[in-house]
């Protein structure tokens, strides 16, 4: 808590445990950002999708790759001399089961380790001055026989470390793991779906919009054994709240991709969880997408703010930006639902999110009978729903600055045709039953992204900025009225409080790494993880731009289902993505590396 205090660091993933990703640091400011330079350079040595960013405490960056999860620790005060390298080795075949690319969120820091979630669920503590293991735990299956991977980010807070799952797409019934900071232990595990022992659920004390959740939720709303395949998984980031001594997540879409497969409102997939730091139990819940029909996951960042003016309340709130394109407001010591609007005004799944506490349909969001892939049935191509799968924003953080009383948000502009059929469970195989295209918004501005600025208190779009793809770099506020941000063609821009752009340069590959900003020696430097990537750039990254590739993927996910016919093949693989996002593969190519940028001397 101390060392993130500090400006001059950046000492976990997010900034700090709100979440915001605000920096009080301000010798770049809106007046001479116009001037900053590259400073310095480091290839990753990595080709593959350069998710989350590198940490900097005193001295040293640590920076971190796709896999095979690589993690370097450079000398600031020696020309990033490389201090130490540790790579894993891991088992390739873990490769097939990451749905969505390689990529991985980042390393924690805590008590003079640093800590790595590995690709096939292995956790590392590493010494922070050597290198060396201390300890290493397995989180999950590394074999691969269940389809688990490790792509989030850990979070270290108090004595623990707090891990989730990847997997979904597998039918992986996720959970969120915390493991003692010292030797390794597991402290709690709280399972996304199942009865309360495993999801950690008081049916009288655990509450959903004020009401106790009942006995065994996370089964009562599923059909038969189906919560044990049921997705949920938890690949997105954490927040903790020191006062309330709570830990905040979202879980993920429930498996299938198949609707009509799995009956009932699928708890708790799609769910924001605040979880009692020490014991893990479930203080509430709220589920943003009840019966999910379009693989809308819950897993984007908590952010926490304090004091918020809400209709002349002031109340300590946490800020939720979901895939499904709405952006929530709840009070965050009981989970009272304050707003939910949605923000991109193209979000056609669902009319509005029901705000009447008396209504039986009180937080629920009414969907909308042509873009339900539910009520349309298997075998139906439903066409036109906005947003697209990966959402108005996926994993992406966006940022908060207490000195506009703004959020900062990258989001997708991205709509799709979504054809769920029938598939069967096999441990280890792919489980996702839908075949997916994406396309851009139609009848909009003919870009797949916007960034924009948001107003939580009252659930307004201040202003946006259109972008030719989707923004899918997380987003940093700085106290010197500078926002950056990155695109996926590979530009670092940074645009005032009012989204004029005042500066932008082109890294070498897309960028889907997330801004950050340091002090080192007086100077204030600002610093990315370029390679394109993730699931908007996996026909670049996974090879699947091409009819080979495409065919592979297709055979390998959907079977017998797979389309015979060349274009479709490609326009539908990488669950959707290939094909939406085809042109990206004319402004960039793969790459890996960190660019550093800073003021002239």
């Amino acid at each position: 808590m101390n060392l993130s205090a500090d400006a001059k660091n950046w000492a976990m993933p997010t900034g700090d445990y709100a979440n915001t990703r605000y920096s009080k640091l301000n010798q770049i400011n809106k007046d001479n950002v116009k001037d900053l330079q590259v400073k310095w350079t480091f290839s990753t040595g990595v080709l593959r999708g350069h998710e989350g960013g590198p940490l900097v405490i005193g001295d040293v960056m640590y920076v971190h790759t796709p896999f095979p999860n690589i993690v370097y620790a450079l000398d600031l005060k020696n020309d990033g001399k490389i201090l130490w390298k540790y790579e894993p080795k891991q088992d390739p075949n873990v490769i097939p089961i990451m749905c969505c690319d390689t990529v991985n969120r980042g390393v924690a820091y805590g008590d003079g380790k640093i800590i790595l979630n590995q690709a096939d669920t292995t956790v590392v503590a590493l010494d922070a001055k050597t290198g060396e293991v201390v300890w290493s735990v397995k989180n999950a299956e590394t074999d691969g026989s269940k389809g688990e991977s490790g792509t989030a980010a850990p979070m270290v807070f108090k004595d623990k470390v707090l891990i989730g799952v990847s997997g979904a797409e597998f039918g992986v019934r996720g959970w969120i793991a915390a493991y003692n900071l010292s030797d390794g232990s597991l402290a709690w595990k709280g399972y996304s779906t199942g009865p309360d022992s495993e999801t950690l659920m008081d049916p009288e004390k655990t509450t959903h919009l004020g009401k106790p959740v009942g006995p065994d939720s996370g089964i009562s709303t599923w059909e038969g054994e189906q919560w044990k395949t049921g997705g949920g998984t938890t690949w997105g980031w954490f927040a903790f709240d020191p006062k309330l001594n709570l830990v905040y997540y979202g879980t993920g879409n429930p498996s299938t991709w198949n609707p009509v497969q799995r009956p009932g409102d699928n708890r708790w997939s799609m769910t924001i969880f605040a979880r009692d730091a020490d014991t893990g139990e479930a203080k509430w819940v709220y589920q943003m997408t009840p019966h999910d029909e379009w693989d809308y996951d819950g897993v984007n960042e908590m952010i926490l703010v304090d004091g918020m003016d809400i209709e002349g309340q002031s109340r300590d709130v946490l800020v939720h930006f979901d895939r499904n394109g709405f952006a929530y407001t709840l009070d965050r010591a009981n989970g009272e639902l304050l707003v939910a609007k949605k923000y991109d005004p193209t979000v056609n799944w669902a009319t509005e999110v029901v705000m009447d506490p008396a209504s039986e349909q009180y937080g629920r969001p009414q969907v909308v009978a042509d873009y339900s892939t539910q009520q349309n049935g298997e075998d139906t191509n439903t066409t036109g729903i906005c947003p697209a799968a990966l959402g108005t924003k996926d994993q992406q953080p966006a940022s908060y600055s207490p000195k506009t009383g703004l959020f900062y948000v990258p989001t997708n502009h991205v709509c799709m045709d979504y054809e769920p059929y029938k598939v069967s469970y096999t441990a280890g195989q792919p489980y996702v039953g839908a075949t997916v295209a994406m396309y851009p918004t139609p009848d909009s501005h003919g870009g797949m992204g916007n960034f924009i600025a948001w107003d939580a208190a009252k659930g307004e779009i201040v202003w946006s900025k259109p972008e030719q793809f989707s923004v899918w770099s997380g987003a940093l506020a700085t106290e010197g009225d500078v926002v950056f941000y990155g695109t996926l063609e590979g530009y670092i821009k940074a645009v005032d409080t009012e989204g004029n752009e005042l500066y932008k340069f082109k890294t070498p590959s897309g960028i889907i790494g997330n801004i950050n900003t340091f002090e080192h020696e007086g100077k204030q430097y600002i610093a990315v993880l370029s390679g394109v990537g993730g699931w908007a750039g996996i026909g670049l990254a996974g090879g699947l731009l091409g009819a080979e590739g495409a065919a592979a993927w297709q055979q390998a996910v959907a079977g017998e289902r797979a389309p015979t016919e060349e274009e479709q093949s490609i326009s539908t693989a990488g669950l959707g993505a290939v094909g939406g996002y085809a042109a990206l593969a004319d402004y960039t190519t793969l790459g890996g590396q960190l660019t550093v940028f800073g003021l002239p001397d």
